[in-house]
């Protein structure tokens, strides 16, 4: 269906799109109507231009010819991300070399000319913001240009609200971040003393002023100011038409020698102004700097011919106006001593001195005059998410004395624009007291290379690269010393569909999750022997630009799966704090969930017995002289032997660790059980013990030191809770209990 044409002077054009219900219905359960309204402009030689939708018809056209066609109006948008327009462009006689002028080069391609028609299609992918239209032909051998404005909606997001609330909290964390070269689609910015002023941001305002700055720089070379000053030169007295005072006296003297030479200063008009020395120094400065972006701007594979064209044009203009023999006599600038007024307001010079003062301010993405490109939507969205989940965790820790050391930095990538680092690079480390609890990393892994360190420590990936955007570490203190668990975190720019008032995450998103779990491993160090492989990842969450009712995406199928399988989705979008409570209160949870809990949840595999309690065996360690008794004493047991009344109505399966118990002292070091097995006393004896038969049957731990439980001092506990004054069972949340 046609979506809009246009009738031209020279000729006619027509946008189409089959899909285009599907897409407005889409945008339209996503975002209000009102806010899919667009601005379109469009250069002069227009006659009519008609939007279709939906069975209406609107038509903007001409009066008569004494009464020009309006050049802007506002509509229901028609273009929107993700979705493909055909264009066709009909020229009447007499037009040729018709092409599309964008400055990418494979956006050209998708364009041909042929008898007399121009066909192509246009896709912006995730590319939202402003765009523009441009038809390049000859019309009777003058070369032409038309150019129409509109702006690019997402059908997932309020364009007019979301994306400024994702730009605004990207660039109060990372100040032009958001910015971005070469793309389709462009947005407004205007003088911020906050901002920034990088080489992207000086490139895109000189290419809105060349074309002034150029004309105003030729308006003085062919009229220049002038003003006149004072030569020295030496005359004879016939020649003198005035005499100054200063030499009456030498005149009476020499006045019988006529070809006596006097000297006078005579006034004479000169063009080596200060303005001029200003105009000299600003057009030199400026051909400089915009010979090295240029450079930079060709060397990338996907600028079109036509810009490369137009770039080279600008270059030799700009050159010619700096070798104009009109700067011979000119001196150098030395800068101003003093507000000057024809910089200020002379013709020509004001437009020179306004376009050099404006490439030397800060910039920043509020509304305002000059074109500025940012990365896609999509982008954004994945490190405003990052963004958001750290302000999350720092809100649920709620700790006093919270630090937080945000390692992240921003890097250079490609010709201009700025990225944020990536795994070592992308860090943000939550303490208290020089004490971890949380990290947060930004993108751990991107190539192959770095199969064997994903950027984690001891985080391997055996088999193919894998990426997800944001890894959460929490860090407890409880079983374990600092044993982190790690949830990963994918944000996507997606929706699958809407089901009953709630949106959806894609399936291959959650699909992924499973694959991020099952690839990403942890080498676990043990007694220096060779290390073993163990499962890292205890969960992954989607998160997505998605909406609904908060109770009803509380039932949903994405946010059931989490309790279930610990693999599920989070709704997350701008000025949405509903639905951002689910996440908050998420974090929470993991913050608080201590790690035998967390891991408890962990599935098994089938037929492998991995649980994971707080089951703890407190054993009486006899005080001798043998060696047994020594490794305790230097936290490097490998083995522990009971007495003849050993614990057997205990569940020995639900044991996990070992704590030692010294006589008079107390305990101090946790032990990790790795096998529990029986023998007789005579094998006991090999182990430093002294046994009364050597056919009683002993209870063999094999054990492996953890940590000290504090801070490498005993802890007195009440020993009348020894059965048989040998050992103890209990939780290790309750060890408390047994305290003195």
């Amino acid at each position: 269906m046609d979506l809009l044409s246009i009738q031209h002077d020279d000729f006619a054009l027509y946008i189409e799109c089959d899909k285009f219900d599907d897409v407005w219905r889409k945008a339209s359960t996503n975002i209000p109507t009102e806010h899919l309204q667009s601005s379109y402009s469009w250069s002069e030689g227009v006659q009519s231009i008609s939007f279709h939708r939906q069975g209406q018809n609107h038509v903007i056209n001409s009066d008569s010819q004494d009464t020009p066609a309006p050049r802007s109006c506002q509509a229901p948008a028609i273009f929107f991300d993700n979705t493909t327009y055909p264009i066709w462009v009909e020229f009447k006689p007499g037009a040729t070399n018709a092409q599309f002028g964008s400055a990418l080069q494979s956006e050209n391609g998708h364009f041909s000319f042929r008898r007399n028609n121009l066909t192509g299609f246009l896709n912006y992918g995730n590319e939202i913001g402003k765009s523009e239209l441009v038809i390049q032909y000859q019309k009777n051998g003058v070369s032409k240009k038309f150019v129409f404005s509109y702006d690019v909606l997402s059908t997932k997001l309020n364009y007019h609200e979301h994306w400024q609330q994702i730009v605004a909290d990207i660039e109060q964390e990372y100040r032009m971040l958001s910015l971005d070269y070469l793309r389709r689609t462009f947005h407004t910015f205007s003088p911020d003393s906050t901002g920034g002023n990088l080489d992207l941001i000086w490139w895109n305002i000189f290419e809105s002023e060349q074309q002034k700055f150029i004309q105003a720089a030729q308006t003085i070379i062919n009229r220049p100011r002038h003003r006149l000053q004072a030569t020295p030169t030496f005359l004879r007295a016939d020649r003198i038409k005035r005499v100054p005072t200063h030499i009456e006296n030498e005149l009476a003297e020499y006045r019988t020698q006529p070809n006596h030479l006097y000297r006078i200063d005579e006034q004479v008009h000169t063009h080596d102004t200060q303005e001029n020395r200003f105009l000299k120094f600003a057009l030199n400065q400026i051909t400089k700097r915009y010979d090295t972006l240029k450079k930079r701007v060709e060397s990338l594979e996907n600028i079109s011919d036509i810009r490369k064209q137009q770039l080279q044009n600008t270059s030799h203009t700009l050159h010619a106006l700096c070798k104009n023999p009109f700067f011979r006599t000119i001196k150098p600038f030395k800068g101003f001593k003093q507000e000057n007024l024809t910089l200020q307001k002379a013709t020509g010079y004001s437009q020179i001195y306004r376009t050099w003062n404006i490439l030397r301010r800060a910039y920043s993405l509020n509304d305002g005059l000059y074109r500025l490109q940012t990365k896609d939507i999509a982008t954004l969205y994945e490190i405003w998410c990052f963004i958001e989940l750290s302000h999350i965790v720092r809100q649920q820790l709620q700790q006093d004395g919270l630090e937080i050391d945000h390692r992240n930095r921003m890097e250079m990538s490609g010709l201009f624009t700025y990225e944020l680092g990536r795994g070592e690079h992308a860090r943000i480390l939550f303490k208290a007291n020089n004490v971890e609890l949380a990290e947060l990393i930004y993108n751990p892994k991107s190539t192959q290379k770095e199969n064997d360190n994903a950027g984690i420590a001891n985080i391997v990936v055996p088999t193919v690269p894998q990426k997800p955007d944001i890894v959460l570490q929490l860090t407890k203190y409880d079983l374990q010393k600092d044993i982190k668990l790690t949830y990963l975190f994918d944000a996507k720019y997606r929706l699958e569909n809407n089901s009953n008032g709630v949106d959806t995450p894609p399936d291959d998103a959650i699909n992924q999750m499973h694959r991020y779990r099952d690839a990403i491993y942890y080498r676990d160090y043990k007694d220096d022997h060779t290390p073993t492989l163990k499962k890292e990842v205890i969960g992954g969450y989607i998160l997505f630009p998605g909406d609904g009712q908060p109770d009803q995406v509380a039932v949903a199928n994405f946010q059931k799966s989490i309790q279930s399988v610990n693999i599920g989705a989070f709704p997350l979008r701008p000025k949405d704090e509903q639905n951002r409570a689910l996440l908050e209160h998420f974090v929470q949870q993991l913050i608080a969930t201590q790690s035998h809990e967390a891991l408890h949840q962990v599935i098994p595999q089938k037929g492998i017995f991995t649980e994971v309690g707080n089951e703890v065996l407190i054993g009486y360690v006899k005080d001798n002289k043998h060696s047994y008794y020594t490794a305790f004493e230097q936290q490097r047991a490998t083995q522990y032997y009971t007495g003849p009344q050993f614990p057997s109505t205990i569940p020995l399966h639900n044991l996990h660790y070992f704590i030692p118990y010294f006589d008079e002292k107390g305990i101090r070091d946790l032990y990790e059980i790795v096998k529990i097995s029986t023998g007789t006393a005579a094998e006991v004896r090999k182990l430093g013990g002294n046994p009364s038969s050597d056919k009683e049957i002993r209870l063999i731990l094999e054990i492996r030191f953890v940590r000290t439980l504090f801070n490498n001092q005993f802890k007195a506990i009440d020993s009348n809770r020894l059965s048989n004054n040998t050992f103890f069972h209990t939780a290790f949340d309750k060890l408390k209990e047994i305290y003195v």
